[in-house]
């Protein structure tokens, strides 16, 4: 299933929603650069986790898929690497689950990703 695409309204909306988000940042730093820097990393940062999790509960969920998978990929059915295998979500807007999740090569999910028409 291909990820949901916003229509021209919802885009309009979301402009709007980043146009006051700008504002508000801008004004919580009182025109200091840094603190509008760090402003804007907090956000963007906790807005990633709001998607893809912390970096731990992915880091848990890849052992957990590790152990599951018998450390095969569940695309070639090949070996694993120890570091850098990746977490493929079936459905993206379902996040990072147990259910909604295998572990792949990095190279099965470019040939995957190619496939789709995402790269």
């Amino acid at each position: 299933m291909a990820n949901p695409r916003l229509t021209p309204d919802q885009l309009d909306l979301v402009r709007a929603l980043l146009d006051d988000v700008r504002a508000r940042l801008a004004d919580l730093s009182g025109g200091d650069q840094e603190l509008l820097f760090a402003y804007r990393r907090k956000v963007y940062k906790d807005l990633m986790y709001d998607e893809r999790s912390k970096p731990m509960v992915r880091r848990r969920l890849k052992q957990l898929k590790m152990k599951e998978q018998e450390g095969l990929c569940s695309l070639c059915n090949e070996p694993l690497p120890e570091r850098g295998a990746v977490l493929d979500r079936t459905r993206a807007v379902d996040g990072y689950t147990p259910e909604n999740t295998r572990l792949i090569h990095a190279a099965c999910d470019v040939a995957h990703q190619a496939a789709k028409g995402y790269t």
